[in-house]
């Protein structure tokens, strides 16, 4: 009987802890046979994260009462073709988002590793949301950036560690925003101590069918003796008509003594079970002459059901005579093919998404 009332006690105490708190695991994985060509070469593989990153997370909200909730949010990135993750070493990592937050009716305060304001710009207005053959690639205009530590080496970083973040209530009428600071976390000692070093900003307006919003990112890059400094602004805009939803997008960034900016135009479209996607985008290059880009983008993604989908999608890019951009898929291993100046590249992906 005392076993009997043990057991009952303890199951008790962890149903009013359920109660209180809410604890999800979720994910996503995406496989696609890839292939892109430029010239007499190609490459032919599996990418994985081609219509939504692969993940795998962790997320929960515990109630505090008087409006407050705590959160956390921990996500990190699988590569689906080999089995890994895409975090730092070779095991698995949270380095796509690892938060915790407090939230009440005076908006949101965020700790941790998370998306910079002025990436979800780029995504939130390109019809294949920055990834596969299809996205737009504006994010990443200048240089390379790592996503596993957020270290800024020639352009706007897509992620940011060690970052302090606020965003504003839902209650705004339409309007929101956010600012964020990510520390670099550099000895004071050193000549340039705001290595890493970046903050942004957000804000926009939602209402019914229409989405707009202005983000501005600056990040310190170099080394601990040089520095360099990167900045990012874009501006983006969708309108939901029902049976299209057309969206435009501006992008710039500046540093290395470079100007590169990016116009999109794009939309989605309900088609049949799916969804129809297509995207032309230029990105010209401001202290070169005759090193622009021109890039279209056509997909088409089909629900199986409400968590699974299959999708194909085609993209080409134009280069002028000194310009040799490329396209990109996520994979482990997949390389991609040698591109000279003015050569054009043509990719393919016929793809697999289940999300649960």
């Amino acid at each position: 009987m005392k076993k009997t009332l043990v057991a009952i006690a303890a199951l008790t105490a962890s149903l009013g802890a359920f109660a209180q708190s809410n604890v999800t695991l979720f994910g996503v994985l995406d496989a696609s046979l890839a292939r892109i060509s430029s010239g007499g070469s190609h490459v032919t593989g599996l990418a994985t994260g081609d219509q939504t990153s692969s993940r795998l997370g962790f997320r929960g909200t515990e109630d505090l009462g008087g409006g407050l909730s705590a959160g956390f949010w921990l996500e990190g990135g699988v590569t689906l073709d080999n089995g890994g993750g895409t975090g730092s070493g070779t095991g698995f990592g949270f380095e796509r988002r690892s938060t915790l937050s407090l939230a009440g009716n005076f908006g949101e305060v965020r700790l941790g590793r998370d998306k910079t304001p002025q990436y979800l710009n780029i995504e939130t207005f390109d019809p294949f949301a920055d990834i596969g053959v299809g996205g737009v690639g504006a994010s990443n205009m200048i240089g390379s950036t790592s996503t596993a530590t957020g270290t800024p080496e020639g352009s706007a970083p897509k992620r940011a560690s060690n970052s302090v973040q606020y965003i504003l209530p839902a209650s705004l009428g339409g309007f929101y925003g956010q600012a964020m600071y990510a520390f670099g976390e550099q000895a004071s000692n050193v000549a340039n101590d705001d290595l890493r070093n970046s903050f942004g900003l957000r804000g926009g307006y939602m209402a019914g069918p229409l989405n707009l919003a202005l983000a501005y990112g600056e990040v310190t890059g170099g080394t601990t003796t040089t520095e360099s400094k990167f900045k990012s602004t874009n501006l983006g805009a969708s309108y939901n008509f029902g049976m299209v939803k057309p969206m435009v997008q501006y992008a710039q960034e500046k540093g290395l003594n470079r100007k590169m900016d990016m116009y999109l135009i794009g939309a989605t479209a309900p088609l049949g079970a799916g969804e129809l996607r297509v995207a032309f985008s230029t990105i010209q290059r401001k202290d070169l002459d005759n090193a622009d880009s021109k890039k279209l983008a056509i997909g088409y993604g089909y629900n199986l059901s409400k968590r699974t989908q299959v999708y194909a999608t085609i993209a080409r890019v134009s280069n002028d005579g000194a310009a040799a951009r490329g396209l990109a898929v996520s994979s482990s291993s997949l390389a991609s093919p040698t591109i000279a100046n003015g050569a054009n590249v043509t990719g393919y992906e016929l793809g697999l998404r289940h999300s649960f």
